[in-house]
């Protein structure tokens, strides 16, 4: 039986917002929440107007405030309209006409901040403390919890300076840090530097939203598997599902937010690629090939979420050569052999301590079959969402079930994004970790 179906919604849904299309019934967990962007000066802030419109699009009540580089670089007049509230600069910050400082005003609005791109500058000004600038100001009398995004050319974000800035402001409480990643930067030089992609910075707000800047999984590694398998019939068919991986990557981007260093599994993909950022990705194709990368990753990680959706099936001797239509029907009849079982595999591999969460496909509303497969699996948790209800299933924005386990408890999770459960299902991993330490550790 595959594992849950993943899709990032409708089809005509923006790869930009993952969390969007929500269905009435779901509240979006950015929807009503107030969402200060702050913008410093880095050619990756041509990249924010965007961001801000899908916040819009999605309920979130956004303000946006730049530091003079930035505005250089991006129209305020731009971030005014599309955020429908004033773009705030230095000039605006001390006013007659206004009651209180606007520093204290938007650091008092904000429940969520978002600082995107920070530069060298900012990152200096914030950690020793200057308030020179209306954004550094902001974030000096600022108590919501910070998402931070750093863009800049590689031999600045590498420098003495920078790096010992970045390292301080990693430990700070309510500060959830987006390390650049690695590519083709603006200056034409390779290397890390660039800001996290927007779909990415959007999933990152909405998990600031679902389960703030708390990092349970620090010092620990999560292992997930993530999108379908294929196996062959000739090179030009094969068998596969319709999973888009969406469920198994917002696990992985939820434990990296969390603090986890976290390996991707991973098959052919089709959610957004920006949030493969910041994982180890290791990209499979087969259920062989899944297995294999399985069994080789299997023996460091602290915690398994195994979230692909494997075929069952696969043929013994694949065509090398394509088949004619008319020999398909009796392709299809013979010559096929069960996948070997993959978490069972896991589950009696495992070393000491590791907990595995397996995950379940079912249809209908009886859910004995699930529970002979999580006393079968052996598993600590397992995830059982239905496939042929609203709120869960392939092509749906939302995921729903029940979680099986610890033992023989049983608990209904409501339908919700799939950050969101990916979330619920994190903690009650971490909790079974916990449960796993010896006393007195």
């Amino acid at each position: 039986m595959p594992s849950p179906a993943d899709s990032p919604g409708p089809a005509h849904q923006d790869s930009l917002e993952p969390g969007a299309g929500l269905p009435a019934t779901v509240p979006d967990p950015l929807a009503g929440r107030r969402v200060l962007v702050l913008i410093s000066g880095s050619i990756a802030a041509v990249k924010l107007p965007q961001l801000v419109s899908a916040l819009v699009k999605r309920g979130a009540l956004v303000r946006c405030a730049l530091t003079p580089s930035a505005a250089r670089l991006v129209s305020p007049v731009a971030l005014a309209s599309l955020s429908r509230h004033p773009c705030h600069g230095d000039d605006d910050p001390w006013s007659p006409a206004a009651p209180r400082p606007l520093h204290v005003e938007l650091a008092e609005w904000a429940e969520l901040v978002l600082l995107a791109p920070l530069s060298a500058t900012t990152l200096g000004r914030w950690v020793h403390g200057l308030g020179d600038t209306l954004v550094a100001s902001v974030l000096l009398a600022c108590e919501a919890p910070v998402l931070v995004a750093p863009a800049m050319n590689t031999a600045m974000w590498g420098s003495p300076g920078v790096a010992a800035n970045w390292q301080t402001l990693q430990r700070w409480e309510r500060v959830v840090t987006l390390p650049p990643a690695s590519g083709l930067l603006a200056c034409d030089r390779i290397g890390d530097g660039r800001m996290a992609e927007p779909a990415r910075l959007l999933l990152g707000l909405e998990s600031l939203a679902v389960w703030g800047w708390r990092r349970d999984w620090i010092g620990r590694r999560l292992l997930v598997s993530a999108g379908p398998t294929r196996e062959s019939l000739d090179p030009a068919r094969c068998l596969t599902n319709p999973s888009t991986g969406l469920m198994g990557l917002c696990l992985a981007q939820a434990a990296l937010l969390r603090g986890a260093l976290v390996d991707l599994v991973h098959g052919p993909l089709t959610a957004p690629d920006a949030l493969r950022e910041g994982l180890r990705c290791h990209p499979i194709t087969t259920a062989a090939e899944l297995g294999a990368t399985l069994d080789q990753l299997q023996p460091q990680a602290s915690a398994i979420a195994m979230a692909a959706a494997v075929a069952d099936h696969r043929r013994a001797a694949p065509r090398a050569d394509k088949l004619a239509k008319q020999e398909l029907e009796a392709a299809l009849s013979a010559g096929w052999e069960a996948v070997p079982d993959l978490l069972a595999g896991l589950v009696a591999r495992r070393p000491a301590g590791q907990r595995i969460l397996g995950f379940a496909a079912y249809s209908g509303t009886d859910l004995q079959p699930v529970r002979a497969k999580f006393a079968r699996k052996g598993c600590d948790l397992l995830f059982a969402n239905p496939i042929d209800g609203p709120g869960a299933g392939f092509a749906a924005p939302t995921n729903a079930g029940w979680l099986l386990g610890p033992g023989p408890q049983e608990t209904p999770l409501e339908p919700a994004s799939k950050l969101a459960i990916a979330h619920r299902l994190l903690t009650a991993l971490a909790a079974s970790l916990e449960a796993a330490q010896p006393s007195g550790t």
